[in-house]
């Protein structure tokens, strides 16, 4: 199978980019027929936009644009498919040095436990309002990003606020540390390697891996739009194979030296390779003095049905919006958010199955707070909140 066009497709700096990188740079894409030239890009508005208006002919994009273009929230509508998901996880809360001794003041549990944070973070937001100083600085890359909703997810468990009690401020990925560095914020969620190069240069602690929030949350997939995949459906047949053969090689032990250079080079992350391994490995330093926390679930890249698009995770992210005030609730908005990720034409191209293994979250998200999630009652799911928009 050949193709008569070359392909770009953006992408930004993130190790969860890694099938795709690999996907190009390893050569599966061309065995498959496919020239794709990748470029890189530095936020996601960028991505986004250069998508929706056919500079891209796909993407490297946070799993809530993809919806939230589909629904046309937040910005124009442009339809969007998510044949192929990019990674489950990967995402990290990391705090400034002043604030994890700050948590540790308060703590009254370990704080690697969510809820004990949360509630050292609670304590710490009400002692600030007393003395008159001013919120915290969160920093999320995007309005609607996994990493919002994270961070809202944690903090209001309990009772912050994140629209009152703190400050929630947008930054492209690669500008999360220096932000530290300069004082404007206290804090941040970001995809790997950026939590691994605050740490390193020891002015940050991480906090959370976002595997400790919630076990199973899509984080970036590959997009597509609608129009371009109903136009090109061998190239998109084409693009799901390479991106399978690009996980499973990531996944195999025997591959990760050569992938963490390969996506560690200086036109992709342009990161020392020993930062990338650490993220496929799981095992992170979370703090300066060298501590290690390690956790299989940090980034699963093709492992445990992590490539297949699930549409619990599009409910779960529609409700975000909702909870949010991002979108209004309704049954057709979030069939649509559910459309979005395909499935299908995931196992019409590689075979039905691929499905998450017996040890996985039965309601396939798996929060460290709540009841169980179900996709198809929002308005269950929405009533258990105290802290939401209305």
């Amino acid at each position: 199978m050949t193709t008569s066009k070359k392909l770009r497709i953006g992408f930004i700096p993130l190790v969860d980019a890694a099938a795709l990188i690999v996907a190009i740079d390893k050569g599966f894409a061309a065995e498959e027929g496919l020239d794709v030239e990748l470029v890189r890009e530095v936020s996601w508005s960028n991505v986004r936009d250069k998508l929706n208006i056919g500079l891209f002919d796909a993407a490297h994009l946070l799993a809530p644009v993809a919806i939230a273009s589909n629904l046309g929230i937040g910005h124009v509508r442009v339809p969007i498919i998510a044949p192929f998901n990019l990674g489950l996880n990967g995402n990290a809360i990391t705090v400034t040095n002043a604030l994890k001794n700050a948590l540790e003041d308060k703590a009254e549990g370990d704080l690697t436990d969510p809820k004990m944070s949360a509630k050292a973070l609670a304590a710490i937001v009400a002692e600030r309002k007393r003395k008159g100083q001013p919120p915290l600085n969160f920093g999320m890359t995007f309005p609607f990003s996994t990493h919002n909703y994270q961070l809202r997810f944690w903090m209001a468990s309990a009772g912050v606020d994140p629209d009152e009690d703190v400050q929630m401020v947008v930054l492209p990925p690669p500008f999360m540390v220096e932000s530290i560095v300069n004082g404007h914020v206290d804090a941040f969620c970001v995809g790997a390697p950026w939590n691994s190069v605050a740490v390193d240069l020891g002015i940050a602690h991480i906090l959370h891996f976002v595997s400790e929030i919630l076990q199973r949350a899509a984080e970036k997939v590959l997009a597509l739009r609608t129009t371009w995949a109903a136009e090109n459906p061998e190239s998109v047949a084409a693009l799901v194979r390479a991106h399978k053969k690009a996980a499973d090689f990531i996944e195999d032990e025997a591959n990760r030296e050569e992938s963490c250079r390969i996506i560690s080079a200086p036109n992709r992350l342009n990161v020392e390779p020993e930062i990338t391994r650490r993220t496929l490995d799981g095992r992170l330093k979370v703090s300066p003095d060298g501590n290690y926390r390690e956790s299989e679930r940090y980034l699963m890249v093709g492992r445990r049905g992590a490539a297949r698009p699930d549409r619990t995770q599009a409910s779960w992210l529609y409700a975000q919006m909702v909870r949010w005030g991002q979108a209004p609730l309704s049954n057709d908005l979030l069939m649509a958010a559910r459309e979005t990720f395909r499935p299908d034409i995931y196992d019409e191209v590689l075979g039905a199955g691929d499905l998450p293994p017996q040890g996985e979250p039965e309601d396939g998200v798996g929060a460290f707070d709540g009841p169980e999630f179900d996709p198809f009652d929002l308005e269950k799911h929405l009533a258990t909140w105290k802290v939401r928009r209305r």
